[in-house]
């Protein structure tokens, strides 16, 4: 590609964010670069078979939900879907446990049966009314009291955030569902599914239904705007990268994944744990609370995915303190965290040619479908800007 090659978008990050807007402006006529640093498409979401021949996502689950029907109509048309309620359990005190808490957990609590009306009451004495939780701490005691706080929330964010939790946002604990019946599926959205054929072949068929669209892998961003003269740049990476850091690192929280395949054999060994054949623990994720066990939780995409195979692969997840070698994967969502980061927001409102889509670029924590929904948006304002080319 030569130095003075020219495009209509320059469109940085082949995932959801880029891919989806690169489309839509694509269909609209104008041609645009996508350009990722990694060698694969699909950023985070990424899916990919191993050496034992399952499907696994290599940058942790990403458990696709909705309640936009636009949204799911929209990535339809490049995927068929499995279907699925995913349901994970909570390892803590030796034993599992049903997570999110709902009447079954409440019953493992007591050793025996209850019910609705029960649990109900045991909450109402339990847990301690704060009309306004301010942090995570006391959006969860304030529904559930502090002993099942302690069980399932406190260990566990200690070691994803290394922050305590009354030092977090509401919203981060307050995301998982408390319910009083037996309802154990970890996400309320009305739809709930995976890409049949894994996100990595959705992502292939977006790129593929553009034909405008130009991908290029193992380009960052610096080489990008030194390769591609453009009209408008649309960025989706991290924010103070975009702006070299200049007022200083925006704090974020990364990952080390760790993967361990298991033969059929070896599974067979799992059974009386597992609960069924062919599979290495009890549900497509079980978390790890308790501060004397290094991982946060344990994945078997296996479960949700539907694969029909023999082996298993089990992907356990360390959260770790994020350097500029590593990938930023959570933006750290407390009020110190998002005063950084505006002083970065002001700089973008100078930007007439760049336009900011995605969690990193700005900031904040969003489901896949809200990420999706961001692209559409953005690349319908771009059009009505910009127009449409014959």
């Amino acid at each position: 590609m030569q130095t003075d090659s020219s495009t209509d978008f320059l469109i940085i990050g082949a995932g959801f964010s880029g891919l989806v807007v690169a489309q839509r402006l694509a269909a609209a006529g104008w041609k645009c670069v996508i350009v990722d640093r990694r060698d694969h498409l699909g950023g985070n979401a990424y899916d990919r078979v191993d050496a034992a021949g399952v499907l696994i996502h290599p940058y942790g689950p990403h458990y696709f939900r909705s309640n936009s029907q636009r949204i799911v109509d929209y990535l339809s048309a490049f995927t068929e879907w499995h279907h699925v309620s995913y349901t994970i359990k909570s390892h803590t005190r030796g034993r599992y446990w049903s997570f999110p808490i709902n009447l079954n957990t409440f019953e493992e609590y007591l050793g025996r049966e209850a019910s609705t009306a029960e649990f109900s009451t045991w909450l109402e004495k339990t847990r301690i009314p704060i009309s306004e939780p301010k942090n995570s701490e006391e959006m969860i005691i304030s529904q559930v009291g502090r002993d099942l706080y302690e069980l399932f929330f406190e260990g566990y964010t200690l070691k994803q955030w290394k922050r305590h939790p009354r030092e977090l946002d509401a919203s981060v604990c307050g995301r998982i569902p408390i319910r009083i019946n037996r309802d154990d599926r970890y996400l309320s959205e009305t739809f709930q599914a995976l890409p049949k054929h894994g996100y990595s072949a959705m992502f292939e068929n977006i790129l593929n239904a553009s034909p405008g669209v130009e991908l290029h892998l193992g380009v960052d961003f610096k080489e990008a705007r030194a390769r591609w003269s453009h009209r408008h740049l649309i960025f989706s990476g991290a924010i103070d990268e975009f702006y070299d850091r200049c007022f200083g690192a925006l704090p974020y929280r990364s990952l080390r994944f760790e993967p361990e395949s298991f033969s059929a054999a070896q599974l067979h060994t799992r059974q009386a744990i597992s609960g069924k054949p062919g599979f290495w623990q009890p549900a497509m994720q079980v978390n790890y609370p308790s501060p004397d066990v290094p991982f946060t939780r344990i994945v078997e995409i296996k479960h949700a995915t539907g694969q029909q195979i023999d082996s298993s692969t089990i992907v356990r997840e360390y959260p770790k303190d994020w350097t500029p070698d590593d990938e930023p994967f959570y933006p750290v969502p407390n009020a110190e965290s998002r005063e950084a980061y505006q002083r970065y927001e002001k700089l973008t409102q100078q930007e007439s040619r760049v336009s900011f889509i995605g969690r990193l670029a700005t900031y904040r924590y969003y489901n896949m479908d809200q990420v999706t929904g961001m692209a559409i948006a953005e690349a319908d304002k771009l059009i009505s800007k910009y127009g449409t080319q014959s």
